[in-house]
């Protein structure tokens, strides 16, 4: 399912878009591949056998609850450095995994400082920051995006996360702060991500909307909901193609 940019309703939703703010980890980053190749590394160095697939896995899955408690108001807002650091902690210890030092812990936590853009990633924002203003809106802290893009020579006009509100996407705090700072109003604002709860917050305050499919965010044998919805203004496989119906 695709859409056409010549098509009236597509073409009249996307009037007077003036900057794309984008989702991070997964719609631009790679983070399941990364730490799988980053601990398959750590195993030859250190003659470990950890399916670091599988603790990809789990290591995200337990990130999002950590969000949601905050969201819920059953924890205080907290870094996502700090989140991923505790679920980090918590999967080592089910698994009686004590092979690592302390300096050794920290730089595997900040793997998520490293990830590895996907292939169509680089060109395609190259291409929209020609017509474009692209900013990040992350859940990931300041300080991770800013090194996240230093690592992998990312291209983004602005870096904003929602650490600048001090909660996590869909709440509307971090949407608005994206508007306020980039100076447009939220209509002007595309966001772009390949998770459709953050497409829906987006959309909630008057963001126009674009879902990209990332089929493989969650690995080969990951489900993923890659499927395009109607109710978002484009639906696209790539950053490549989004500069494709953008005319960028």
């Amino acid at each position: 399912m695709t859409f056409d940019l010549a098509a009236p309703d597509v073409a009249r939703n996307l009037l007077g878009i003036k900057a794309l703010t984008f989702d991070v980890q997964g719609t631009a980053t790679d983070f399941w591949g990364t730490i799988a190749r980053e601990g398959q590394a750590l195993n030859r160095r250190k003659g470990l056998d950890i399916d670091w697939g599988k603790f990809a896995d789990d290591w995200r899955g337990l990130y999002r609850p950590g969000l949601d408690a905050v969201l819920k108001g059953e924890r205080p807002w907290r870094s996502v450095d700090s989140l991923y650091r505790e679920t980090l902690d918590q999967l080592l210890r089910e698994r009686r995994i004590a092979s690592f030092s302390e300096p050794e812990l920290t730089d595997l936590n900040h793997v998520w400082r490293r990830l590895e853009p996907w292939p169509d990633t680089i060109p395609g924002l190259l291409r929209l920051r020609r017509h474009y203003t692209v900013a990040t809106l992350s859940n990931a802290d300041m300080a991770a995006v800013v090194r996240m893009a230093k690592h992998s020579n990312l291209p983004w006009d602005v870096i904003l996360t929602a650490e600048l509100a001090q909660t996590f996407k869909p709440d509307p705090k971090v949407y608005q702060i994206a508007a306020r700072y980039l100076g447009f109003k939220p209509q002007e604002i595309l966001m772009v991500a390949c998770h459709k709860y953050d497409l829906h917050g987006a959309k909630a305050e008057g963001f126009r909307t674009a879902f990209v499919a990332r089929p493989m965010e969650f690995g080969p044998n990951g489900k993923t909901d890659a499927k395009f919805e109607a109710e978002f203004d484009l639906n696209v496989n790539s950053f490549i193609e989004l500069a494709d119906r953008l005319g960028a």
